[in-house]
């Protein structure tokens, strides 16, 4: 297999299983570290971290309450996008719950703040297994794929965390007023953490979208057909997402995942052509 014959330099060897996995554990053990040298650092600034990052989006000074407020009245849209603070009080239920949510915060933040490392490491062990018309096509992979992870991550905080939060936190069942949103600090961070990674994850389809042409699963043709489809989807999604049903607000969330959308459309025709002119020199 391919895998097995790694590059040592100018020299090519031949790896056993054995040789295989000692070398991903050395990648796997470096990536660790990574994440536990900055899970460290975040544990001991936890204070700093949860008051100014972690409870951003509840926080009635959030900067993205102000700049969405700021916009909505300079596009004439009067207070549309203006959101109420959200006020609420989290809680914990066991005696060790504040520490271990911060063990847990350090950890997830580790993860985040370490990703383009991480996943340098598992490109430097996948590397040595592809050819040399293969790696050509590679350039600047880490940054893309760190890029995308990175701003998808920022739509989740800045914006879909705001919405999220103000909308469920304002949710009321019932008109005697006898309940009241009180959530528990790990539930809170549960839905932080979803937000960010899941849109950190969703912001890397045109990493995918390139892939997946790349081996053939998908051709930028299925992508535009299937378009009509993506967009009452997304178009769901934004109105799950927002707290009013203004559409303009939910314009905001809609056009950033219509527009990944419509790049990994892009990204799939280049990719699609390159694998056309491939073959064809091939077969001349």
């Amino acid at each position: 297999m391919a895998l097995f014959n790694r590059n040592r330099g100018e020299e090519k060897a031949e790896m056993t299983f054995i040789d295989h996995l000692e070398e991903l554990r050395q990648h796997i053990i470096r990536s660790v570290i990574a994440i536990l040298v900055m899970a460290a650092i975040i544990f001991i600034y936890r204070d700093w971290v949860f008051d100014n990052i972690i409870t951003g989006p509840i926080n009635p000074d959030f900067i993205s309450y102000r700049l969405l407020c700021d916009f909505s009245h300079w596009a004439h849209m009067g207070d549309a996008l203006c959101m109420p603070p959200v006020n609420i009080n989290m809680q914990t239920t066991t005696f060790g719950g504040q520490f271990l949510s911060s063990i847990s915060l350090a950890l997830i933040g580790g993860i985040l703040i370490s990703f383009p490392y991480i996943f340098w490491e598992f490109w430097r062990f996948i590397k040595p297994a592809l050819k040399d018309k293969e790696l050509s096509n590679t350039r600047f992979i880490i940054f893309w794929v760190s890029f995308f992870f990175f701003t998808g991550a920022a739509f989740g905080y800045f914006l879909l965390g705001p919405f999220t939060f103000n909308f469920l936190g304002s949710f009321t069942l019932g008109t005697k007023g006898v309940l009241e949103t009180r959530p528990t600090l790990t539930d809170y961070l549960d839905n932080l953490t979803n937000l960010i990674l899941g849109c950190g994850i969703a912001f890397e389809l045109p990493v995918l979208a390139y892939i997946l042409t790349k081996i053939g699963l998908i051709t930028p043709v299925y992508l535009r057909k299937i378009r009509k489809y993506a967009v009452v989807v997304i178009l769901l999604a934004a109105a799950i997402i927002t707290p009013s049903p203004d559409w303009m607000s939910q314009l905001i969330v809609f056009i950033p995942l219509f527009t990944l959308y419509e790049l990994s459309i892009l990204v799939s025709a280049k990719v699609s052509k390159q694998r056309i002119k491939e073959e064809e020199e091939e077969w001349s």
